[in-house]
């Protein structure tokens, strides 16, 4: 965090854009200021090539004026409904918009919109820290205007709304969830009055989208500590209701002496693991609900103590009803974030029983493009606070690295996918869908986890052939 004087600030703000925005600004007699994030950002020397800029008129009059000046090589897109316009430019966007001053209804987030003055524009901002502004006009370049002392929160490390937050969080419940996001990627504070509004306003988020929800709860997802994020949500009660599946996962039982680990706080920690190693996404959602099936599968067993045994088939199960209740994409990233869950177990249960050539081939069989993704999740998996045994599991898993190296090596496969599949099969022998094509598809996948084949297409053609015959079976070309 800096503390920029206005002639910083100018410097800051002397690249031809700028000097372009202010001479148009300049010509059209509107003030005109650089808002929210980008100024937020400069003072916190984070990279933002987003700008958004309100005019204290029309901000698409403004936009259009600025790229008749710059020419060729801006593109100008003008959204009326929304009395905004977009111009880009060498890889930046600037967003233009007028002042204006907002009023809402209680049962929804679209704003009765009236043309209003910066401090009315500023007034409507979420959190003090996106209520910056700096003077673009030549008159006053680089000026901060900050009525809500914002570089004062960004300097002590806090999120608070500009007027009341009952006010800003009722009007806006998405705000809710951007308060959090600002929080966990900022590693800021939430200041206590905001957090108590967060609280008393959480059903409030029931208006809001699962899309508009989803966006902000994947920004906290890729956040560098995404835990800090989930706790929050958690101690507001947000995540009851956006999120219940993983509240479930909260709270440790204790028998005879014997309890289980509080497999939330472990899920959140599995997630950090992640996400110290890989930006996926989908990776870092697979993370979140690797053990998800907990719950449903939490069983004591006398002599045994608490189990949960196929926790993570149940998981596989749930994760499809979770993405759909959530409005996620039901595609080949929610089938990842499935094949994960369900296989997340395979390599522990390796490392506690000898690591067979044939296991590991059949781990890498399923897992296919995504091993490298699930040995990475596997060993996050391992948050034991038993140095020693932590340590044990992590050589085990080089070891079974050490052995899939050795295989590709040896067998010349990659993930032992058969060459022929099931579409090809059902052709080779007029075959609809149907048992016998996944008797075949079987076989030929037992042979080559068991190192049985060569890897070549003649060789698996032949195989079929010879288990086909065994059906009844013959090909349509004899």
């Amino acid at each position: 965090m800096i503390d920029l004087t206005t002639e910083e600030l100018k410097e800051k703000l002397s690249g031809k854009i700028f000097q372009q925005i202010q001479q148009t600004a300049d010509e059209l007699h509107m003030e005109c200021y650089v808002v929210g994030g980008y100024v937020r950002d400069l003072f916190l020397e984070r990279p933002s090539t987003d700008i958004d800029v309100v005019v204290v008129g029309s901000g698409i009059e403004m936009a259009e004026a600025l790229g008749k000046r710059l020419g060729r090589g801006a593109h100008v897109s003008v959204f009326r409904n929304f009395g905004t316009a977009q111009v880009k430019y060498k890889g930046q966007e600037i967003e233009f918009v007028g002042a204006r001053k907002e009023s809402y209804s209680h049962d929804s987030r679209k704003p009765i919109v009236e043309d209003g003055t910066l401090e009315d524009d500023q007034n409507r901002r979420d959190f003090t820290i996106n209520a910056l502004a700096v003077c673009l006009n030549a008159e006053r370049f680089g000026e901060l205007v900050d009525p809500f002392n914002g570089l004062e929160d960004l300097q002590d490390g806090t999120i608070r709304t500009p007027l009341d937050p009952d006010v800003t969080f009722s009007d806006d419940p998405l705000r809710m969830m951007r308060c959090v996001r600002f929080a966990t990627q900022l590693n800021f504070f939430i200041d206590d009055e905001t957090f108590y509004s967060l609280e008393r306003n959480r059903e409030r988020i029931n208006i809001i989208s699962k899309e508009r929800i989803n966006d902000e709860l994947n920004k906290i997802i890729l956040a560098k500590t995404p835990s800090k994020g989930f706790v929050e949500l958690d101690r507001c009660g947000l995540l009851e209701i956006i999120f219940p599946e993983l509240v479930k996962l909260q709270g440790v039982e204790t028998r005879q002496g014997r309890g289980h680990k509080d497999n939330f706080y472990h899920t959140l920690e599995v997630l950090d693991n992640v996400s110290r190693n890989s930006d996926n996404l989908w990776l870092r959602w697979a993370a979140l609900l690797h053990d998800i099936g907990k719950p449903a599968t939490k069983r004591w067993e006398p002599g045994v103590g608490w189990t949960f045994h196929n926790h993570n088939y149940i998981g596989e199960k749930m994760v499809p009803q979770i993405f759909k209740r959530m409005k996620m994409p039901l595609n080949e990233k929610m089938k990842y974030v499935q094949k994960l869950v369900s296989l997340h177990m395979r390599p522990i249960a390796m490392v506690d029983d000898e690591v067979t050539d044939s296991a590991v081939r059949r781990m890498m069989f399923e897992a296919g493009e995504d091993i490298d993704d699930l040995m990475l999740l596997c060993e996050a998996d391992i948050t034991s606070k038993n140095r020693e045994k932590k340590e044990r599991y992590l050589q085990n898993f080089l070891l079974v690295r050490q052995k899939m190296e050795e295989l590709k090596v040896k067998d010349h496969r990659r993930n032992f996918q058969p060459i022929v599949d099931g579409n090809e099969i059902m052709q080779m022998f007029g075959l609809q869908p149907s048992r016998e094509v996944g008797i075949l598809k079987d076989a030929l996948k037992n042979a080559i986890l068991d190192d049985n084949l060569p890897d070549n297409r003649e060789a698996e053609v032949a195989f079929l052939i010879e288990k086909a015959a065994a059906l009844g079976l013959k090909p349509v070309s004899q």
